[in-house]
């Protein structure tokens, strides 16, 4: 997957129409007429094997071999069950790129030892390295470029707004609805059941082409999870990223996948991975219309407080209610505000407060009149303006008065015409004027809250986290893994309680005061040392296994004892429990009983946590309410890792679990960082160990002392992948300078933002302009999110750290790449500390970046040195780069050949800057 040819779906000189006649009910005859519409400015010829001279005016030929040009882009619109072959002639002929319309009921069905006509159709394009788009699809528009390859019955006007989605009659629908609302698109792009091009290789296309500053998507299932998280935070950094997704339910979920264990519901991944790339998602197509209307007419927020004026207090109060309950926030109103409203008596219910309520005698002036003073309040940000029609102040009439005076609130606005016969000529007036128009108070707060939750995510995304106060040891991740290999020799896909709780002390997490025993002898001895009562719990495969639970989980053949009292009654426990076990189930092999103290009463919280793997998005961390009824109380919550701790708190508070320790806990913000910490463990302990598939720790024990870990279960599966690279721990090593100083040289992780700020703040004014090519004397919160928490896959930092004799660090130079999305190239930056230069740290983090780049296949190396920074000159010429002056530009511009392109396209890639 990659951006390979996807400039031909959009930038076509040229096109081909295969299948396209003149008859009312011809698909490409209705491609062929939207084109000439748009006014596509390239060359189009249509393929039919009628032998029709023209299409619409457009040459036809018989043949695909018969074009006159190798098109840019062929749009096929035939049989489907001749797109196969049309799509291996059309690669002969040296065509890049295809978008089938085509579509049928049997894409799948195997007809013949060749395959389905979906395998049939990638292989043909795989053999000549053509891109497809669809089958199934609507199409693409760009309105920009005058391209209309759709056979949709609405013409589109350009905009600043991407659509991506992967149904065509959704597509459709947005089109009708923009063009009544008279809004635009940059692109609109449905990839229908698309073979080849997929929805992160569009979103990677629109980072890197588009102007659009907002994108809508429809999903409805991912194919690369890790792609497509990457794409989507990427463009989530620039613009606002809107996502509906169908197949919420089990009775519209077509994927056909496995449950995740331990989730009820696998929409809740979706919804923690939206939220983690920085996606606002709506619920429904109404919300999805809404947000659109919003976001083209909308300027960005200033804040999140909003002020409503109505002529009712009824209406007023629906769009309050809504607001609160979605976590919105009300105006309040200065001195100055309200002593405005009082004096001009306004108010008629709640005077001088919001809402501002004018009464249903209110004509068209004093809705102006009241709205001129709440824009001049610091403390409003956005004003909903609520209207019901009167006699006094009629819709259409009230409706021109707020546009012939919008430009002097100052402030976005918001309108709410309820009604119909009259509010549509209202809601006429201002979607001419531009602004955003709902028909219910409650979808404007729904739509003002789709920009606010953005702003929050986005806040969130930039925070930088505290410092992970603990690391695993190498020793111990090794010991983990070699523990796991042996269980797999095995033959076995469960670790035994004992191994479990091996792998949760390797990191730091706190188990019961467990033994393991094997006989009642052995339990009587054991038992010998313990306080009563204790609790005695056979270990066999039966519930060694996470998320599975017993109907009836304390009966005897469940393998659970309690309130044992006395060393008698646990030896007595294992032999009946033995027993009753192997009468029940005969063919069981229990592994060991497991004997701990009993840990109950009102002064613990049960908890449950672990990590479950979802078939779309891998490794999941889970937390929640613990118990044996976890599942009937459906508090779990979950999210992506890695964790940090930021991420981990927002994690806890989104559980009834975090309500009730706020609530009830001497010190709740000890214990919530205590759970943060945990998480993190279970985040890192879920990067670390690649094929451990499930674990669960239900009950976690949670009281004033700290967190003991109970009951747990483990099981193993194949190596995962995870939907956002972990941090590649294996990457670090430990260097020694040119003055002897022993350097650790590592990837830069989200916790280093306070050690970039000083390092930062130690730098010269030339070494800075050497780095930014301008003076940049402090660093946004912005800039250190973008500085630290970075994508791995694509993105590469080494930091230089020197460890002091007091425990804390200094950074003394750091080294960059950004990949493009296909891996192409990689542009580099480098920067040292001033006092450290002429130490070769420089030449040594360059070095390392080299070779990290040649190890991950990346074709090219690429770089800006001011004309002025001679060492950098100096360094670039011994690493061995080219270098060329670059006039337009006052700089050099440095390259360095990693790897040789392995294909034509890669090769175009790397002499052309175009794509």
């Amino acid at each position: 997957m990659s951006t390979r040819f996807l400039h031909n779906f959009f930038e076509p000189n040229s096109l081909a129409i295969i299948g396209a006649s003149e008859k009312p009910a011809s698909m490409g005859g209705i491609v062929v007429r939207n084109l000439q519409e748009a006014g596509f400015p390239g060359t189009i010829e249509v393929v039919n094997p009628k032998g029709y001279a023209t299409v619409f005016g457009q040459p036809c030929v018989r043949r695909i071999s018969r074009l006159s040009k190798v098109p840019d882009l062929a749009i096929l619109c035939s049989p489907i069950a001749t797109v196969p072959q049309a799509i291996e002639q059309l690669g002969q002929l040296g065509v890049k790129a295809a978008l089938v319309l085509s579509g049928g009921a049997y894409l799948d069905t195997k007809k013949s030892d060749s395959g389905s006509i979906r395998e049939r159709m990638l292989d043909a394009a795989r053999c000549c390295g053509m891109r497809v788009l669809g089958p199934e699809c609507l199409g693409l528009i760009v309105p920009g470029r005058k391209l209309n390859a759709t056979y949709a019955s609405q013409p589109v006007k350009p905009g600043r707004v991407a659509y991506l989605g992967q149904s065509g009659m959704l597509g459709n629908a947005m089109m009708d609805w923009a063009a009544g609302k008279g809004i635009g698109f940059s692109h609109l792009i449905t990839l229908g059941n698309s073979i080849d091009v997929m929805l992160p290789d569009l979103i990677d296309y629109i980072n890197q082409y588009s102007p659009a500053q907002a994108m809508l998507l429809h999903l409805e299932y991912i194919q690369d999870s890790q792609h497509f998280m990457t794409a989507l935070r990427e463009s989530s950094r620039n613009r606002l990223v809107l996502a509906i997704k169908s197949g919420r339910t089990a009775q519209s979920d077509i994927s056909e996948l496995p449950p995740t264990p331990g989730l009820l519901h696998r929409d809740v991944v979706f919804d923690a991975a939206l939220a983690r790339a920085g996606v606002v998602r709506v619920d429904d197509s109404d919300e999805l219309f809404d947000a659109l209307e919003t976001l083209t007419r909308m300027k960005p927020l200033r804040g999140d407080r909003l002020a409503i004026v109505s002529n009712g207090l009824g209406p007023a109060m629906l769009a309050i209610d809504k607001l609160i309950s979605a976590g919105g926030r009300l105006s309040q109103f200065d001195d100055a505000t309200q002593n405005a409203l009082i004096e001009g008596d306004f108010d008629v219910s709640l005077p001088g407060h919001n809402p501002v309520d004018l009464g249903g005698d209110a004509t068209p002036e004093r809705f102006v009149e009241a709205m001129e003073i709440i824009a001049q309040d610091p403390n409003v940000d956005t004003i909903l303006l609520v209207h019901a029609p009167t006699r006094l102040a009629p819709s259409k009439m009230t409706a021109q008065a707020i546009v012939a005076h919008r430009k002097s609130f100052r402030r976005n606005l918001l309108t709410s015409w309820m009604g119909m016969e009259e509010a549509v000529s209202a809601r006429y007036e201002c979607n001419l004027a531009g602004i955003p128009t709902y028909i219910s108070p409650e979808k404007a707060v729904k739509a003002f809250m789709h920009m606010v939750n953005y702003q929050r995510v986005q806040t969130l995304l930039q925070e930088t986290p505290p410092s992970i106060p603990f690391t695993t040891s190498k020793a111990s991740r090794e010991a983990c893994r070699d523990l796991i290999q042996q269980v797999k020799q095995e033959g076995r896909s469960c670790l035994s309680h004992s191994e479990t709780a091996q792998i949760l002390d390797a990191y730091g997490i706190t188990t019961a005061a467990n033994r393991y025993v094997q006989t009642p002898e052995e339990g009587r001895e054991v038992a010998a040392t313990f306080k009563a009562p204790m609790a005695l719990k056979a270990i066999h495969e039966g519930n060694c296994e996470p998320f599975c639970y017993r109907r009836h989980p304390y009966k005897l053949s469940a393998g659970l004892l309690h309130d044992l009292d006395t060393p008698e009654e646990v030896a007595e426990g294992i032999a009946r429990m033995s027993a009753k076990m192997h009468e029940t189930y005969p063919d069981i092999n229990i592994r060991e009983y497991c004997l701990q103290p009993m840990l109950r009463g009102r002064h613990y919280m049960q908890l449950c946590a672990g990590i479950t793997r979802d078939p779309v998005f891998g490794p999941v961390i889970v937390f929640g309410f613990g118990g044996y009824k976890v599942n009937v109380l459906a508090d779990r919550q979950v999210a992506l890792p890695p964790l940090n701790m930021n991420l981990a708190r927002d994690l806890i508070k989104n559980t009834h679990a975090a309500k009730l320790i706020l609530e009830h806990s001497r010190d709740a913000q000890r214990d919530i960082q205590r759970l943060c910490e945990f998480l993190v463990r279970l985040s890192q302990m879920a990067s670390d160990l690649v094929e451990l598939k499930g674990l669960e720790i239900n009950p976690l024990l949670l009281n004033r002392d700290g967190l003991i870990a109970l009951d747990f279960t483990m099981d193993l599966g194949a190596p995962a992948r995870h939907a956002i690279m972990p941090y590649p721990e294996e990457l670090r090593e430990w260097v020694t300078l040119k003055n002897g100083m022993q350097v650790e040289v590592r990837p830069v992780r989200a916790e280093d933002a306070p050690l970039i700020n000083r390092f930062h703040n130690h730098l010269s004014e030339e070494s800075i302009r050497f780095r930014y090519f301008h003076n940049k004397a402090d660093l946004t919160q912005r800039d250190l999110s973008i500085l630290t928490s970075i994508n791995y896959d694509r993105q590469m930092a080494f930091i230089a750290e020197y460890h002091l004799e007091d425990g804390s660090k200094e950074m003394l130079g750091v080294v960059r790449v950004w990949n493009d999305s296909d891996n192409i190239r990689t542009e580099f930056s480098v920067i040292i500390r001033d006092d450290m230069q002429g130490q070769g740290l420089g030449s040594l983090l360059m070095k390392k970046m080299i070779r990290y780049c040649k190890d991950v296949g990346t074709l090219e190396m690429i770089g800006k040195v001011l004309m002025s920074n001679h060492p950098m000159r100096g360094l670039m010429k011994h690493l061995g780069f080219k270098m060329r002056y670059n006039m337009e530009e006052q700089v050099v511009d440095c390259t360095l050949s990693l790897n040789e392109p392995q294909s034509d396209w890669q090769r175009h890639r790397l002499e052309s800057q175009l794509e």
